[in-house]
């Protein structure tokens, strides 16, 4: 099922400590920047930010099944985030939230050059590069515009 971050309980709100988790593993496993991995990305600081400022989960949503298993962050009609836990990658969830992006108008996102699989996902799903690419700020790594 999805649902809008914002509308969990504050008590619910640690379930996104998983979503976090993914979040730090995908990020890792192509900066392989443990300062960012491990300083910035962490569960507690992300989870207590959302809940004393829950505007920021205005466009968040969550595939749950008993517990979040993946997220998703829209802006307007772009994509920012998509994160799926890295014990339930291949299970469609990744899918069904990009789907729900869609049918909410979003037709553009950026990811990573080095992301290869994210890109093939993307492609499967109705994605196109666009052509633009540029440094990711802060890193010294490109991304690419896909659209829809």
């Amino acid at each position: 099922m999805l649902m809008n971050f914002s509308l969990l309980q504050k008590g619910e709100l640690v379930m996104i400590r998983r979503a976090i988790f993914s979040k730090r593993m995908n990020y890792r496993e192509i900066f392989h920047d443990d300062m960012v991995s491990f300083g910035e990305i962490q569960v507690y600081p992300l989870a207590k930010e959302y809940i004393e400022h829950p505007e920021i989960l205005k466009e968040f949503y969550v595939y749950e099944d008993d517990f979040v298993k993946g997220f998703i962050h829209i802006q307007g009609t772009q994509v920012l985030e998509l994160y799926v836990d890295t014990f339930f990658v291949d299970q469609g969830i990744g899918g069904k939230l990009l789907d729900f992006a869609v049918s909410r108008n979003c037709n553009s996102l950026w990811v990573l050059e080095k992301n290869t699989k994210a890109q093939h996902f993307y492609l499967r799903h109705g994605f196109t590069p666009s052509g633009v690419r540029q440094l990711e700020e802060g890193t010294e790594q490109f991304i690419i515009e896909m659209i829809r």
